[in-house]
């Protein structure tokens, strides 16, 4: 029975959401499998992907092909870096130790890239929302200089209008009284 490693679809229209699983090669995309041997959500940055490399390796080293996309993710994981080294180990080029070895060294180095790689998407997108909130500001503040004349005409023409009725009530008992001295 020839067996493959591929991703099988789930999630909703728009949203997709992977299964990696190990699969006869002819039954359907998202129908019976043998083993779920991890997943991969790619809607998120960087994409989420969670890999059982032990069950990985042990599908490779029983003759599971990986499709194009399953390797790419089996060797961003490590998985096919481990078959490799188990390879070496057969053959007595390596012992356990040295690959082990070998292998946790990759796996530090690739988990320094993904965290550089957060820190750089994490940095873009605050200095993205600074950008934002000053281009936001600067629009406040041409509407407020806009709008700023306006307001002092108006509270000058008030200004000038609670003057004249200021006056007009000043002059009025002034008014009456040389009316009454008449």
């Amino acid at each position: 029975m020839p067996v493959k490693i591929r991703l099988q679809r789930h999630g909703k229209k728009g949203k997709p959401y992977y299964w990696i699983v190990a699969a006869d090669s002819r039954a359907k995309r998202d129908g019976k499998y043998l083993d779920k041997i991890g997943s991969y959500n790619p809607n998120v940055n960087p994409a989420k992907i969670e890999l059982d490399i032990d069950g990985a390796v042990k599908w490779l080293q029983n003759g599971a092909q990986p499709t194009d996309t399953a390797r790419a993710i089996l060797s961003y994981k490590g998985a096919m870096l481990k078959h490799h080294l188990a390879g070496g180990i057969a053959k007595g080029a390596l012992t356990e130790e040295q690959a082990e070895e070998k292998f946790n060294a990759w796996v530090e180095e690739k988990a320094k890239k993904v965290a550089a790689k957060e820190s750089k998407l994490s940095d873009a997108k605050q200095k993205a929302k600074e950008e934002a909130l000053a281009a936001e500001k600067a629009v406040n503040e041409a509407r407020i200089a806009e709008a700023t004349p306006e307001v002092e005409e108006a509270a000058a023409e008030s200004e000038a209008t609670d003057e004249v009725l200021e006056n007009a009530t000043e002059e009025a008992p002034a008014a009456e009284a040389a009316k009454e001295e008449e």
